[in-house]
């Protein structure tokens, strides 16, 4: 007996889809292409190459990894805190963590920039200490951190909650120390939930712009983000280095993509093998 689906046939639902996709991703995506494709080869190098180029890839690629970093390091102890321990306000803490998917980017990026100003609540202890924290790469490091750890949490956190704590107890019964329990039962299983978390991580805080622009300072050459550039070309009216820029930052998008659906599938592999 044929099973009767409650949406309409194949072929109407994935017309749908693809004219849908057509129109909100494909086209505006296409459109960045053929706008690169006038230039020659020479004239898209120069301009995705140029010497401020370069240094705002710097800025935005390194700030980024290193955000990404963090948020496994501590995206994962939060995960494990909230799917290990119960304890009062558990659900306010799993609540917070959310907080940066809802809260708009230049809103946090005004408290952060208000927070470790030099007069700010953490500013002001940071300062006798010589640690700058606004307008330089740590401000944006730590504007990048905030708006990746979500992703970090949220990946890793359902993995945690299907690893039952009595493997652990099973590795301490066979005689294993805590360290051997971590490197060789616990890690093994979370890698892939990090992997991925932390591609996710990077690759929202490589186009990240709200949070950043006013923690940064925008200086050239030191604190200046991508997509600020893209849109200080867009505002001179360069459109054609703002392009090349956006087909680098198009690029590395969609390396992240194949990236991190790569490791989901790697991820079942080996869930299914397991």
């Amino acid at each position: 007996m044929r099973r009767r689906s409650a949406l309409p046939g194949f072929g109407l639902t994935m017309g749908y889809t693809l004219v849908y996709l057509a129109l909100i991703v494909l086209i505006p995506l296409a459109t960045l292409v053929l706008k690169t494709a006038e230039l020659s080869p020479a004239a898209l190098w120069e301009l995705a190459t140029s010497r401020r180029a370069m240094a705002s890839y710097r800025v935005t690629f390194g700030a980024s990894f290193v955000a990404a970093i963090i948020n496994v390091v501590f995206g994962t102890l939060l995960a494990w805190t909230l799917v290990r321990y119960k304890f009062t306000g558990r659900g306010v803490l799993d609540a917070i963590v959310d907080i940066p998917f809802a809260l708009p980017t230049a809103v946090s990026g005004l408290a952060l920039t208000a927070v470790l100003a030099p007069n700010g609540w953490i500013g002001r202890f940071l300062t006798p200490l010589g640690i700058a924290a606004v307008f330089t790469p740590l401000g944006i490091t730590l504007a990048l951190t905030f708006i990746g750890l979500p992703f970090v949490v949220r990946t890793v956190q359902p993995v945690l909650e299907e690893l039952e704590p009595e493997v652990e107890e099973a590795a301490a019964v066979l005689g294993a120390t805590r360290r051997q329990t971590l490197t060789r039962v616990i890690l093994p299983t979370l890698t892939p939930a990090l992997l991925t978390g932390f591609a996710l991580a990077f690759a929202r805080a490589i186009g990240e712009y709200g949070s950043v622009v006013f923690i940064s300072g925008n200086k050239q050459y030191e604190t200046e983000i991508t997509p600020l550039l893209i849109m200080t070309r867009l505002e001179q009216f360069d459109y054609a280095g703002a392009t090349a820029l956006g087909l680098v930052m198009l690029v590395v998008s969609f390396a992240m993509l194949l990236a991190i659906n790569g490791l989901g599938a790697w991820s079942r592999r080996r869930a299914g093998h397991a």
